[in-house]
């Protein structure tokens, strides 16, 4: 009666543990979901505007040098520094999807200690270890 009643309880205990973890990454996935749709329609509008005033900025500054010799000179100056631009950008992108934290650290952070805890569980302690050492 009493290894029924400890393997009830034992049970009991563990699936509430799985179940404040399941909790715990559903809660983590939701902000990293509301945080990702914000980002790409952060990066979409940002991406449409600046590309419509590059676009005019542009067409102006061609226009701008177009009756005179330095026209090529121009357009050429111009894709340098889109080109150096857009590397930037995708510099900045890279670092910042590089050195984020992980996501669902917080969940991972509790499997660990789960897993610790469980591991000093399964580890004899010192006191049977000395019991044996005596009989012997």
């Amino acid at each position: 009666m009493a290894i029924r009643q400890s393997v009830g309880e034992l049970t009991s205990t563990l699936l509430s543990i799985v179940s404040t973890r399941v909790e715990l990454f559903a809660f983590e996935a939701a902000g990293q979901k509301t945080r990702l749709f914000k980002l790409l329609g952060l990066a979409f509008a940002a991406l449409l505007f600046s590309t419509l005033a590059l676009l005019v900025f542009s067409l102006t500054l061609a226009l701008y040098f177009w009756p005179t010799d330095y026209r090529y000179w121009a357009l050429g100056v111009l894709v340098v520094v889109y080109g150096a631009l857009g590397f930037g950008f995708f510099w900045a992108v890279r670092r910042a999807l590089l050195g984020d934290p992980t996501p669902f650290n917080a969940t991972l952070d509790e499997l660990r200690r789960d897993f610790v805890a469980v591991q000093r569980l399964c580890e004899p302690s010192g006191s049977e270890h000395s019991d044996a050492k005596d009989t012997s």
